[in-house]
């Protein structure tokens, strides 16, 4: 069994502490202030522990020894335990969507003698994953367009959405400038602009600009493909008023007044279902083609409590990279990008295989 330590006791944290504990091949010490800690669920493979992020010694102390750490913690957490994590010798993995947090993991990834992992949930993630594996089928790419939301089943408010992850990664997303390549260059776009909408079975979307979802995306095809973006998924309405919150009342420099309004106004649900749309258009033998995947997963039932959707394909995400990495089937050094991994490899793992219902279905009928 492997030592494991999971920052952050919150909704993801704890989820993933309860797929790697009763997976049987995992010992998890899931660390965090002590009134987050009480909601972690009691198993023989799980213990917790009080850490104040801010105090290092402390921090890397609890890190030493162990086989990995992975941080679903706030974004704005994430250099720092990257820093000890460097300093402890063991492998790192996070799910920050924060462009500038991971520039600075790959710096210290630059002088480690272990993997470091970023951006290891869906967006930025799987979704890294599931675009490069589509652009390899082409001899020149033309475009790759990357859409992903996490939605209520059942919207019952004029936003048409419930709280289902991080708030602070969701006002993160809809304010920071979101990185796109445009006519062959890598730019900047604004977030909650060029909003689209399209549909698929039979429910109709709209998809805008958020920021981090291409994860480190845009360097690896730079220079290969004419256009690649990202986009956040929600139903019609949504982009409207939340761009009147952000804009009109100025709330995307009050960042804490709109954490605390949302938190408190919409509901939590564990009845979401999360939309995984990719399109990858190129050239193969002459001929202009494209090729797309399309998939949705619902909350379920796994290691015998009901999860969200959003739960389990974040959760799930980073615990295959990490059963991975422990396998010897990814880098085990230096930083290591999503789109390193193959997907059948991840789709075939026991911890992705919750994404795999749809692409077996798809590629059974090919």
């Amino acid at each position: 069994m492997k030592d494991i330590v999971v920052i952050g006791a919150g909704k993801i944290g704890s989820t993933i502490a309860r797929m790697l504990a009763h997976s049987g091949d995992y010992r998890v010490c899931v660390a965090d202030r002590a009134e987050q800690l009480q909601q972690v669920e009691k198993h023989d493979a799980v213990s917790t522990a009080v850490v104040d992020i801010a105090d290092i010694k402390a921090l890397v102390a609890l890190l030493s020894g162990k086989f990995a750490v992975l941080s679903a913690a706030p974004f704005h957490l994430t250099v720092a335990i990257a820093e000890a994590a460097a300093e402890a010798k063991i492998h790192y993995l996070d799910l920050t969507e924060d462009v500038e947090s991971t520039r600075q993991v790959k710096a210290i990834a630059a002088e480690a003698d272990t993997a470091f992992i970023p951006q290891c949930g869906l967006a930025p993630g799987f979704i890294s994953i599931v675009a490069n594996d589509l652009s390899r089928h082409f001899d020149t790419l033309e475009s790759v367009r990357m859409r992903v939301g996490a939605l209520p089943q059942y919207p019952s408010n004029a936003l048409n959405y419930n709280l289902t992850w991080s708030t602070d990664g969701v006002i993160n997303e809809y304010i920071e400038p979101c990185e796109a390549i445009v006519e062959g260059s890598l730019i900047e776009v604004p977030a909650m602009e060029e909003r689209e909408e399209f549909s698929l079975d039979g429910v109709t979307y709209e998809a805008f600009n958020t920021s981090g979802g291409l994860g480190t995306l845009c360097e690896t095809l730079k220079g290969k493909v004419r256009t690649l973006n990202y986009k956040t998924i929600r139903y019609p309405g949504h982009a409207a008023i939340f761009k009147a919150l952000l804009n009109d009342l100025g709330l995307r420099h009050r960042r804490e007044v709109l954490k605390d309004i949302l938190e408190n106004a919409l509901p939590t649900t564990t009845q979401d279902v999360v939309v995984i749309f990719v399109t990858v258009s190129g050239f193969r033998e002459g001929r202009l083609v494209q090729e797309t995947y399309a998939n949705k997963v619902y909350s379920g039932v796994v290691a015998g409590r009901m999860q969200s959707g959003i739960q389990i394909t974040t959760a799930g995400s980073i615990c295959a990279v990490l059963d991975m990495l422990a396998q010897g089937k990814i880098p085990t050094k230096g930083f290591v990008r999503q789109e390193d991994i193959a997907l059948d490899a991840f789709l075939a793992n026991r911890f992705g295989h919750y994404y795999a219902q749809k692409h077996e279905t798809e590629r059974a009928a090919s």
